[in-house]
C-alpha cells in the first residue's frame, strides 16, 4: 500500500522530471524517519517499485541527492544517508540572519551580490509608504552558513534616505550593521508573507540548486519601533535546506 500510494503522487506531465520528483519523494521520507539517518537506502529496484519508476530514474535522483550532501554512495556498499538535519530559520518579531541560525552553524554571512538605483514597482512603494515610481535602492544578497547557500534575497530602501547603503552592506555584511550607521538601532518585522514555488533558473544558480526544487519564499516589510517603515524584502530559501519557523510578529 504504502508503494502504491507513492507511485500514485507521481505527476508524469507536471512539467517537473521524473527523477526530480522522486528525490524530492527520497527527501520526504527520509525527513519522516522512513529512511534513518547514517542507515544504507533500499536497493535501486525495490525503490524503483516503491515509486513506480525505472532504476535509471531512480538512479538520477540518487546521483542528485549525492550531489547535495544529502546522500553518500560507497562503492560496493551502497547508499546511504548521510543527513536529513535542516536548519531552521525563525521568522518573528526580530528576524535577523546573523542570529537566526546561532547554534545550528558555525560560521554565517551575508554576500552583496549587486546594488542599483531603479523606480519603486506598486509592491514596493506600498510597502515602504512611497509614492509609486520613487527611488528606491535595492541590494541582491546571498545567505551563507557553514559555506553553502542557504538564501537568496532582495530588499528595497528609500534612496533619499539610505543612500550609501549598498556601501555599507558591502562593508559590513549585514543588514542590521548597515542601518546602525543610519541611526537605526533596532527594527520590527511588521508583516510577513509566505509561500513556496519551484525553483527558477535564478535561484537554481544562485543557491546551487538541481531543476525541480522547491523554494521557500517570504515577502516581508521591516519597521522602526515607531511604526516607519524602512525596508521591503522578498527572499527565498530552498526547502531541501531550510525550514522557517513562525513566531508571534
Amino acid at each position: 500500500m504504502v508503494g502504491r500510494l507513492a507511485a500514485d503522487s507521481i505527476e508524469r506531465r507536471s512539467g517537473v522530471s521524473l527523477w526530480r520528483q522522486i528525490a524530492e519523494k527520497i527527501l520526504q521520507a527520509i525527513a519522516v524517519g522512513d529512511f534513518a539517518e547514517s542507515a544504507a537506502l533500499p536497493p535501486e529496484m525495490a525503490l524503483a517499485e516503491r515509486y513506480g519508476v525505472n532504476r535509471h530514474t531512480v538512479r538520477s535522483a540518487i546521483s542528485a541527492l549525492v550531489q547535495e550532501g544529502v546522500l553518500r554512495a560507497e562503492q560496493g556498499r551502497g547508499t546511504f544517508v548521510l543527513s536529513r538535519r535542516r536548519l531552521s530559520y525563525p521568522i518573528g518579531a526580530r528576524t535577523r540572519f546573523s542570529t537566526g541560525l546561532q547554534g545550528q552553524t558555525s560560521e554565517r554571512h551575508i554576500v552583496l551580490l549587486a546594488s542599483s538605483i531603479e523606480p519603486a514597482s506598486q509592491r514596493v512603494a506600498e510597502g515602504l509608504g512611497l509614492a509609486k515610481g520613487a527611488d528606491v535602492i535595492r541590494l541582491e544578497t546571498r545567505g551563507e552558513a557553514d559555506g553553502r547557500p542557504v538564501s537568496r534575497g532582495a530588499g528595497w530602501f528609500d534612496a533619499r534616505r539610505f543612500a550609501g547603503i549598498d556601501a555599507a552592506m558591502a562593508e559590513t555584511g549585514s543588514i542590521t550593521a548597515s542601518l546602525a550607521r543610519f541611526g537605526i538601532d533596532d527594527y520590527l518585522r511588521q508583516s510577513t508573507v509566505l509561500s513556496a514555488r519551484h525553483a527558477d533558473a535564478a535561484d537554481l544558480a544562485d543557491l546551487d540548486l538541481q531543476p525541480g526544487a522547491i523554494v521557500l519564499v517570504t515577502v516581508a516589510v521591516n519597521v522602526t519601533p515607531d511604526g516607519q517603515p524602512i525596508q521591503f524584502s522578498e527572499s527565498r530559501f530552498p526547502a531541501e535546506r531550510v525550514e522557517l519557523k513562525l513566531s508571534a510578529l
